[in-house]
């Protein structure tokens, strides 16, 4: 061949030279048309890249799916170019028509899906449990286990799970394993409660911050009042001191668990479970739900008052007192306004058939 190549005339060599260039960049331009051009899927895919995935793989799923007309082409292209995204594991929206081009930035910009999932302070670690079970795009992966197994999975056997992860939103990929939230879950309560307990009031009848947890997680089912976490903290320290039962509703209905159909009975009072704060002295056992920051906030800085009862208005907050003859008036005024609540509720009930 290179002895052909020396036998031609130097016009043809030339000729031959151009159009070899000319079939290159015409090859290019082609490349560099499909790259760009509108893609031929009408609707808009869904794309999910595993662990462990290629470039290649990853091309192919999409042509398979009919977002991408010509892969190897795409491949090419991306070769001569240089352009070697790093694909991030997720799932990615990729929209209708959307050019090769526009594809791989998705894939250069991480836009990776993300699903959230919310938890409201207060929610106990079942319900938790079971908002994680019912999300359609997290996995599954505990289903059928216990609370010991659970904790167990975290790295922490032998721990309550109850009110160790904090309530807030998490936002994931889909398909993310339902122990990866409950881990950030446990990692953010953790942090958290660290750091508000090396910031503690003095003189606390609390010793460790699991303690402050516990306590926390009553002023969260006590009130949804704001301005009254702080303050229904300080009742309940001021009983603490004096060595008073605590008398919690929320702790009692905990202690009930299933047996709890929505009121209160004497029974239920004097019934006693490791969770009846009426039977039994002291803090419950662990805390009763997955309290948020302000019940945090307040179990270590409780207002200083000398209230020692309160009992709901019936219109929303509570009544304070510092001795029991008012506390107990209070509570007749509330038990009076239930029952005309009821009466008047019976009387519309009435008036409605």
């Amino acid at each position: 061949m290179p002895e052909l190549v020396r036998k031609m005339p130097r016009r043809l060599l030339i000729g031959a030279v151009l159009l070899l260039a000319a079939a290159a960049a015409g090859g290019y331009a082609l490349l560099e048309h499909n790259y760009t051009a509108p893609g031929p899927s009408a609707a808009p895919v869904r794309l999910n890249v595993t662990a462990g995935e290629s470039l290649h793989e990853v091309f192919t799923q999409l042509a398979g799916s009919g977002a991408l007309r010509h892969p190897r082409a795409v491949e090419a292209y991306m070769r001569l170019r240089g352009i070697e995204p790093r694909i991030e594991i997720g799932v990615y929206d990729i929209p209708a028509h959307a050019s090769p081009a526009q594809i791989v930035r998705l894939f250069i910009e991480g836009r990776v899906v993300l699903d959230r999932i919310t938890v409201v302070d207060g929610t106990t670690f079942a319900e938790f449990l079971h908002e994680l079970d019912a999300d359609p795009d997290i996995d599954p992966t505990l289903r059928g286990r216990s609370s010991q197994q659970i904790m167990a999975a975290l790295g922490h056997p032998g721990e309550s799970p109850e009110g160790r992860f904090f309530p807030s939103t998490y936002i994931f990929s889909p398909g993310t394993p339902d122990l990866t939230i409950l881990r950030m879950a446990y990692e953010k309560m953790s942090s958290l409660l660290a750091r508000i307990w090396r910031r503690r009031g003095t003189d606390l009848p609390l010793k460790t911050p699991y303690q402050a947890l516990i306590l926390a997680s009553m002023i969260e089912k006590e009130t949804g009042v704001r301005g009254e976490r702080r303050r229904i903290a300080g009742v309940f320290v001021n009983r603490l001191r004096r060595g008073m039962k605590l008398q919690s509703d929320p702790t009692v209905i905990y202690g009930l668990g299933s047996r709890y159909h929505g009121v209160i009975t004497v029974r239920d009072l004097t019934t006693d479970t490791p969770y009846n704060t009426y039977t039994r002295g002291g803090l419950p056992p662990t805390p009763i739900c997955l309290p948020g920051r302000r019940s945090l906030q307040a179990a270590v800085h409780p207002d200083k008052t000398r209230d020692l009862y309160f009992v709901a208005t019936g219109k929303g907050g509570h009544h304070f007192s510092r001795t029991l003859a008012t506390h107990d008036a209070q509570v007749r005024r509330y038990l009076a306004q239930l029952r005309l609540q009821r009466a008047r509720a019976g009387r519309r009930r009435v008036g409605e058939r």
